[in-house]
């Protein structure tokens, strides 16, 4: 099937063949026999690098109106909207912050790219300019089953389909086991396929010998014996990391490039000064890209991780995680594409959309810590990063591997080799999340009474998974912990025999965009703090770090002792008593945030808070901008029920 043999505006067909596509892909034809150009509901459930995004134009070329593209990840959003963008004829928007705003600049362009997130809180504050979307496309709808993001995901694909009736719902996803529940839940069409347009093998590796799935094997010289020879436990062969190497500098000698996953953030800084001594950089024949790249990473600042990064980066080799700045990660990103690095060390996060192909991908780690032990990660996960190999056009085919050990082999190829994906399950169910979207549901006047709140969840991939009964139940026990938050109140009179009314401390928490956990700790943080003699900038993040939406700053064994000796000593400033913590080592993190934050606002470098404090650039950027949209949600709670605490304000315009 020719593009251009479908209707699309010239521009655009000339656009897309200047680039190379004038034959659709399997999967995309197979989407437009299913109707994506003539307004249907589709779902196509097709593997990394298959052309999704394509798919996305074609639905949202020929809407009849504008449409939405929701994006699970910032970072994705960026870049899908600079894809967008660049379309001839299209005004594209992109937002993906100030939950507390309508968006409504947003109304009149040809295609917004947002989160989930964004879209929601628009809603929650009274949007309407998603009242005249013609097409929404969402991105990785298997995220349904993520912890927190997928409960927003799906309320508000379930809002938007209630609003607006004739809504052309495109649902892109990666393969999963149970992609035609998801498709039966929207009412669309399947589009399921296991087509690439680059064959991928995947294969173990146990010492330097490869066995892929399409029986073919390749041994790759490994140089060190990384294990202990003086441990008699130990089988004297090489080590998971010098496996890898060898993997790698195998990779780049037949002239690609390689993707190396590992479970942690010090594993892949640890991995790629490892590799900065294999001489990938000059194997490649990209010495002075790469210096080029190292100058501009090392230009973003000063830090410890940033001069590790621009280290790594001189010799051809990335290490990219959650805790590099958001600068950092792009010049990687863009380095990698533009063929100035050789390998990346990454987490799993990298593998969850961004776009960075390369010619093989090695898995090194397929377990990581979940709080209590070690846990053999989601198929679909390693699916994921296995999906980054092989670059359509640059490379003749993609390799992934996992690295492994003669006990682990049969467990490899049966979990991730030959086993399937996980099915998708909501996770709407969560408590914390279910209260968070009927206070939601009530605050924005679309429910006054359970069987409305049912009716208005009646639409979520929950509702189809649970049953009427299920949902009823789980909904009856939300709304009691909601008034017993003083979120939401019973109101007796009229036809029915009570309504559900948000309190004004309700409104402004659903309006806010924050849970109503965190509403309720900030009014009583509020209360003492305006009680206390003198209230500082400290005691307004303590208030607003001790929240469910704050992100957890990690407490070290040796920094426990010195973090409890700045709370005691600074227990005039803080609003809970170090007895008196329901979770005193949660407490006790929400301090250390506060006091980084404190210290930031007082004038630290992000160098010297970086160091003393053992976080990520990356982390504390995010703990800052975090602590600006709750302090804002603060001074708002503040006034709701009058309550002044000049620090907080203070604390807000300092950051």
């Amino acid at each position: 099937m020719r593009v251009s043999d479908l209707p699309l505006p010239g521009p655009f067909v000339d656009h897309v063949a200047e680039a190379g596509i004038r034959e659709l892909y399997p999967p995309q034809a197979a989407a437009v026999d299913a109707g994506i150009c003539r307004g249907a509901n589709v779902v196509a459930a097709i593997p990394t690098a298959s052309g999704k995004t394509f798919i996305a134009e074609l639905a949202l070329m020929t809407a009849d109106g504008p449409g939405l593209y929701v994006c699970p990840l910032r970072a994705l959003a960026r870049e899908k909207y600079e894809t967008f963008a660049a379309l001839p004829g299209v005004d594209a928007a992109i937002s993906t912050g100030d939950f507390d705003a309508t968006g409504e600049e947003l109304a009149g362009h040809d295609v917004v790219v947002a989160t989930s997130e964004k879209v929601d809180s628009a809603i929650r504050n009274g949007a309407t300019w998603v009242d005249d979307l013609a097409c929404v496309v969402v991105d990785e709808v298997h995220l349904l089953d993520a912890e927190r993001r997928g409960p927003t995901l799906e309320v508000t694909l379930a809002t938007l389909r209630r609003r607006i009736s004739d809504l052309q719902v495109v649902a892109l996803s990666a393969t999963v086991d149970n992609p035609e529940e998801i498709a039966d839940w929207l009412d669309a069409t399947l589009v399921e396929s296991e087509w690439r347009p680059v064959d991928l093998r995947t294969g173990v590796c146990v010492g330097g010998h490869v066995v892929f799935d399409d029986g073919t094997e390749r041994d790759v010289p490994v140089d060190a014996n990384g294990r202990d020879v003086d441990d008699p436990s130990q089988d004297q062969g090489p080590d998971d990391t010098a496996v890898t190497a060898a993997l790698v500098a195998d990779t780049v000698a037949d002239g690609g490039q390689c993707l190396a996953f590992v479970r942690s953030r010090a594993e892949a800084a640890a991995l790629a000064e490892h590799l900065a001594d294999a001489g990938l950089a000059e194997a490649m024949g990209i010495e002075d890209d790469a210096a080029r790249v190292a100058a501009d990473a090392a230009d973003i600042d000063g830090t410890l991780t940033g001069r590790q990064l621009a280290d790594c980066l001189r010799s051809g080799v990335a290490f990219h995680h959650a805790g590099l700045r958001a600068g950092h990660r792009t010049v990687v990103e863009r380095g990698f594409r533009e063929r100035s690095i050789a390998c990346i060390c990454a987490t799993p996060t990298l593998a969850a959309g961004v776009n960075v192909p390369a010619r093989r991908v090695v898995v090194r780690d397929q377990r990581r810590y979940t709080g209590s032990s070690m846990e053999w990660l989601p198929t679909l996960e390693v699916h994921q990063m296995c999906g980054r190999a092989g670059r359509p056009g640059l490379d003749p085919h993609g390799e992934a591997v996992l690295v492994g050990e003669p006990a682990t082999r049969a467990e490899l190829v049966a979990r991730y080799v030959e086993g399937d994906p996980e099915a998708v399950e909501s996770t709407l169910a969560d408590p914390a999340s279910l209260r968070t979207h009927v206070l939601s549901a009530i605050a924005t006047g679309f429910a006054g009474t359970e069987a409305e709140i049912l009716d208005v969840f009646d639409g979520t991939f929950y509702a189809r998974e649970a049953g009427a009964g299920g949902l009823a139940d789980a909904v009856a026990v939300a709304v009691d912990d909601l008034v017993d938050a003083g979120m939401v109140r019973r109101e007796t009179g009229g036809v029915d025999a009570y309504r559900l009314v948000a309190t004004p401390v309700g409104e402004t928490t659903s309006r806010q965009y924050v849970r109503p956990e965190t509403g309720e700790r900030i009014v009583e943080g509020l209360h003492t703090a305006a009680e206390m003699a003198s209230a500082t900038t400290l005691t307004a993040f303590e208030i607003v770090c001790d929240t469910p939406d704050m992100q957890d700053t990690y407490l070290g064994n040796r920094e426990r002792a010195e973090m409890y000796s700045f709370a005691d000593n600074n227990a005039a400033a803080l609003t809970t008593r170090m007895g008196e913590a329901d979770d005193f080592e949660g407490w006790l993190e929400a301090v250390k945030t506060a006091r980084i934050l404190d210290e930031w606002i007082g004038g630290a470098t992000v160098e010297e808070l970086v160091e003393a404090y053992r976080i990520g650039p990356g982390d504390l950027d995010s703990r800052v901008e975090r602590a600006e949209w709750l302090l804002s949600a603060a001074e708002a709670l503040g006034d709701t029920i009058e309550v002044s605490v000049p620090a907080v304000p203070r604390a807000r315009s300092r950051l």
